[in-house]
């Protein structure tokens, strides 16, 4: 895989995630590392649609934002990505929310997950998929 490739996921700010304040409201910032982890994954060659075929579900177990700057409708967004803490059952995800059209940090996050089959039974994937496993392995720490 070469970083160079990547491009990190980037959008506008639609008007419908603003607030009565003119600022995107703060809860998009949780949907939209969602759609940040959900890009990743596919670039990482494991898309969820794979995860979920496989019988695997992978719930979000915690979530946090610390917000910095805000974004306005129609500006521009992206959201760099790094996999932390990743053990095999458990990892977590850090984000980097940048307004390009500000030029300006607007805010960091983290979410924490685990693997589960079904049943929300945790699975051990460097026994159950190990090539689930090595993907996210050869990315802990490599920042999208």
């Amino acid at each position: 895989m070469s970083e160079s490739k990547y491009k990190p996921f980037s959008r506008k700010a639609y008007y419908y995630e603003t607030d009565g304040m003119g600022i995107v409201h703060h809860s998009n910032y949780i949907r939209w590392m969602e759609e940040a982890r959900i890009y990743w994954l596919e670039y990482i060659g494991y898309p969820y649609s794979k995860v979920e075929q496989s019988g695997l579900m992978i719930p979000v177990l915690s979530a946090e934002c610390e917000y910095k700057h805000p974004i306005r409708f129609d500006e521009l967004f992206e959201i760099h990505t790094m996999l932390k803490d990743f053990n095999g059952v458990r990892f977590s995800v850090e984000y980097r929310i940048t307004n390009l059209t500000a030029d300006k940090l607007s805010a960091v996050g983290k979410t924490s997950h685990c693997f589960v089959n079904r049943d929300f039974r945790p699975i051990r994937t460097k026994r159950d998929f190990p090539e689930l496993y090595d993907v996210f392995n050869d990315n802990l720490n490599v920042e999208f």
